[in-house]
């Protein structure tokens, strides 16, 4: 038996997700620019889908553009908005890399970047990083929940401080969508990115939301798909399966984040009981309800990861291989966590597909996994 509980990396394509898909892929394989018969089914599809995920996130249809996911949402937000004179980007120190990246794009063209420093708990101070807007601050772009913590901004505050201000906001909401409402008829947010395959749904599809009006430099060129907004034939059965992923978010929201929360909670209750020395890298109240960042005293993360791995449990690890090194997270680092308290560090994100016995099965081999771990790290 395999327990997969890295749902935050990606999650299993729901069965609706995969019927809808291959139906586009036997019948509607048309190309939605042409004008007959095939094109036109095709157009209709997308169109479906693309009211399915607005109604998700509250925009309306005509604002959302679909791209090959938040990776290219995240830079086409950031490259193709800051296209002007440079001026200054208020952002985080906990943004994904795909964020990073394109910040340090803009720095080397000649924007400042302040980066909101975070607590301990890993959430940026709404006051903190409103009194960091300045007069030529451009964007504002906030992560709306961390991929590594589930740590929850408080995007609503800032985005409307922005607003007040005349200031874009841009937020990452890769994590956030499906597991937590969202309402952008409320969030006075510009942009807004998100993946279809954090949600049941295909890798290599994803979203945009760009507020009617606001005006960017498209990153892909060539054609007039997307309103011009984004060229390229559109990747249709990645489309309706990212709409039908956003269907059954919002038919099962309420239910998914309660069923989610109890499992996150009985793991934890199950490792602070069953092991010494853990710790939650998260606010508990302010953090995804699936997301469990846990933190090993005297534990090499990496050693620990493979020992579940071959017991046939999968997680993630709090550090990455870079070029033969093992660097710590700078998520954790930003929350004050020491080097080699990032690299004990293991996160499990639950979703769709895991029960209570699963939870359990991790919880009756998990102890005796962390204590082989410390005494071959203290050999």
């Amino acid at each position: 038996m395999r327990v997969y509980l890295d749902h935050n990396a990606t999650t299993p394509p729901r069965e609706e997700v995969v019927d809808a898909m291959e139906r586009v892929l036997r019948e509607t394989w048309g190309n939605p620019s042409s004008t007959h018969a095939e094109g036109a089914a095709a157009r209709a599809a997308v169109d479906r889908a693309r009211e399915q995920v607005a109604s998700l996130v509250g925009c309306a249809p005509r604002d959302l553009l679909f791209t090959a996911g938040a990776t290219e949402a995240n830079n086409t937000a950031l490259l193709g908005v800051l296209s002007g004179t440079p001026g200054h980007i208020l952002s985080s120190a906990v943004e994904h890399p795909s964020v990073e990246a394109a910040l340090d794009a803009l720095e080397s063209r000649g924007w400042e970047v302040t980066r909101a420093p975070v607590d301990p708990d890993g959430r940026v101070g709404a006051e903190t990083a409103i009194d960091a807007l300045r007069e030529d601050t451009a964007l504002v772009s906030l992560i709306w929940a961390n991929n590594e913590t589930g740590v929850l901004q408080p995007v609503d505050e800032i985005a409307e401080a922005a607003r007040e201000r005349g200031i874009l906001f841009h937020t990452d909401a890769t994590q956030r969508v499906g597991k937590l409402p969202i309402d952008l008829s409320h969030t006075p947010a510009d942009l807004l990115s998100l993946s279809a395959h954090k949600l049941n749904g295909p890798k290599g599809t994803g979203a945009l939301v760009v507020r009617q009006g606001l005006a960017f430099e498209p990153l892909l060129r060539g054609g007039p798909q997307e309103g011009g907004r984004r060229g390229g034939t559109e990747n249709v059965a990645g489309i309706v399966g990212l709409g039908e992923a956003c269907a059954l978010a919002a038919r099962e929201l309420p239910e998914r984040a309660r069923r989610t929360g109890a499992l996150r909670d009985r793991l934890w209750e199950g490792i602070s009981q069953k092991i010494a020395g853990v710790r939650w890298n998260a606010a508990s109240d302010a953090v995804l309800p699936n997301t469990l960042n846990v933190g090993f005293e005297g534990v090499a993360g990496e050693m620990l990861l493979q020992a579940l791995d071959l017991e046939g449990i999968s997680a993630s690890a709090g550090a990455a291989c870079a070029s033969g090194s093992i660097e710590a997270s700078p998520v954790l680092v930003a929350m004050g966590r020491s080097p080699a308290e990032a690299r004990g560090t293991l996160r499990f994100s639950v979703g769709h597909g895991v029960d209570e016995s699963q939870i359990d099965h991790v919880l009756a081999l998990l102890p005796d996994l962390v204590e082989r771990a410390r005494v071959a790290g203290d050999v």
